[in-house]
């Protein structure tokens, strides 16, 4: 167990927000963290992971909890399936990198998503037809209510869309995940069209789970900014369902809108299309603005503040109001 006081969280988040923590303590065990019960009881307290979904608009005054949690293995194996286990401050594209070394199916379309892999479920992370929970298993969870422990199943986690328990309760803190991935026969979902046409570019007809993680890591580089370069927290909106209602009228006053049916009177609006639609892509304002490439993305060109950046994402959402009769909601915690 580490400890410091008035520290930087500046390298601990990705939008690269100085601000300091009255006190920082970072656990390295299960054992150490257990270890903090009746020591914190009348703290302020934010666990904190990758930080690459986190914005601060001020100094935390108060217990930043940074949890150092290491460790991949394959608990489980049989012909078709493995289990496979990794702790909570393991980085996310390490993971998917295991994953691809030993032939392990299911997460290659979520590659270079940022963050470790104790925040994947707490977002259900997706990208490119693929979710969390359709390879989640279980995860084991630290109560810091009662400081005790136990194993979450899928039922118990409530994922929704960039939603789940972990977000409503933030006394509830992941330690551990484990999936259930494939051995052979892989599930190759290729069904959005930007990995198709990098397929065809590259001539190959029968793609494996390295050539989609490969594609999808491409396009991401392309579309998106590097945190280590410009601070960012990837996409700063969900995007948007509305009812067919809804939709027809957008569609009566715009022209080629792109929607995804996800049920019977349901549709997902892509809320980059919006931002861009009102002409706010590429919007810059000194210090911070919106990405040039990727709309749904608000970035820090260098010493920003937070509180900034949080304005800049109010004006969006006024804006995508007006015009659109459509409530933006926020996928980055707001601290």
């Amino acid at each position: 167990m580490i400890t410091k006081k008035n520290f930087s969280l500046k390298n601990y988040n990705s939008f690269n927000i100085d601000v300091n923590a009255k006190e920082f303590i970072e656990i390295n065990s299960k054992e150490e963290l257990i270890g903090l019960n009746g020591l914190l009881k009348n703290e302020k307290i934010l666990f904190l992971g990758g930080g690459s979904n986190i914005l601060f608009t001020k100094d935390y005054d108060g217990t930043v909890i940074y949890l150092n949690l290491k460790g991949i293995k394959i608990e489980k194996e049989n012909t078709d399936f493995s289990v496979v286990k990794a702790n909570a401050g393991e980085n996310w594209s390490d993971f998917i990198e295991f994953c691809l070394n030993n032939n392990l199916g299911g997460v290659e379309n979520l590659s270079l998503i940022p963050g470790n892999v104790g925040s994947a479920p707490v977002q259900n992370i997706g990208a490119y037809g693929v979710e969390l929970k359709d390879v989640f298993l279980s995860c084991e969870v630290f109560n810091f209510d009662d400081f005790s422990l136990k194993d979450f199943d899928l039922s118990d986690c409530e994922f929704e869309y960039r939603n789940s328990v972990f977000k409503k309760n933030k006394n509830l803190i992941i330690l551990s995940v484990k999936l259930k991935l494939t051995n052979n026969n892989h599930d190759i979902n290729t069904s959005y069209g930007d990995i198709n046409d990098e397929l065809k570019k590259s001539n190959i007809d029968n793609p494996t789970i390295k050539d989609i993680s490969r594609v999808i890591s491409d396009i991401r580089r392309r579309k998106l900014p590097d945190p280590k370069q410009i601070g960012n927290a990837g996409s700063f909106f969900k995007n948007p369902i509305v009812n067919k209602e809804k939709l027809n009228w957008i569609e009566k006053h715009h022209k080629n809108v792109p929607s995804y049916k996800i049920d019977k009177n349901d549709y997902k609006i892509p809320a980059a299309w919006l931002i861009e639609t009102a002409g706010l892509k590429g919007k810059k304002f000194g210090k911070f603005g919106i990405h040039k490439l990727q709309p749904l993305v608000l970035v820090n060109y260098g010493g920003a503040k937070g509180g900034d950046i949080y304005k800049l994402s109010l004006s969006i959402k006024e804006i995508i109001k007006k015009i659109f009769k459509i409530e933006l909601e926020t996928e980055v915690n707001i601290i």
